[in-house]
């Protein structure tokens, strides 16, 4: 079972169907929607301020959310992917956003929608990625708009791929499912 920690009085809270995996650590003020994945030795840590995630959200393994002592929070929109060993530290995240494997945002900055954070990719303090905008780079720098459908038929194709793959683990072992769906 995944970690799920109180901390000074906060508690996690879960829409329908979340998965979390065995050793996903789920920690303090953090609102999850519906359909939303943790896969293991992900840390999601909403201790010093709150982390609010939209439905359909794919957090990937090895990655690390946290925030910044009552400065910045993190806020995520739906259908967006954190891919694999990813640091979000108080960063805002819009719908169908994709962040690419070991990439890192910083705190303030905010990712629009659709937009594309490529793996690897260092996202400064304050910096605003506009909406459907690929960056890349060390610090990241804007490459140039991605085709809106291309964005999406991406962005939205990747986090319905972890839906399918989180019923890989939940139909072999359903107590790794919060609050499953009863229609």
């Amino acid at each position: 079972m995944a970690l799920i920690k109180t901390i000074q009085g906060k508690s996690p809270k879960f829409g329908k169907n979340c998965y979390l995996s065995e050793n996903a650590s789920v920690i303090g003020e953090v609102e999850m929607g519906d359909d939303c994945s943790v896969w293991f030795n992900a840390v999601v840590r909403g201790d010093v301020n709150y982390i609010k995630i939209g439905s359909r959200v794919n957090i990937q393994d090895g990655s690390c959310l946290h925030t910044l002592y009552k400065k910045a929070a993190i806020e995520i929109g739906d259908d967006v992917t954190i891919g694999h060993n990813v640091t979000v530290h108080g960063a805002k995240i819009g719908n169908g956003a994709l962040i690419g494997m070991g990439a890192t945002l910083l705190d303030d900055c905010h990712i629009g929608d659709g937009a594309i954070v490529a793996a690897g990719s260092l996202v400064l303090k304050n910096t605003e990625i506009g909406p459907g905008e690929l960056w890349a780079g060390v610090p990241a720098k804007f490459i140039k708009r991605v085709d809106p459908e291309q964005a999406k038929e991406l962005n939205i194709g990747i986090a319905g791929h972890y839906l399918m793959y989180t019923k890989w683990f939940t139909d072999e072992n359903p107590e790794t499912l919060i609050n499953p769906r009863t229609e």
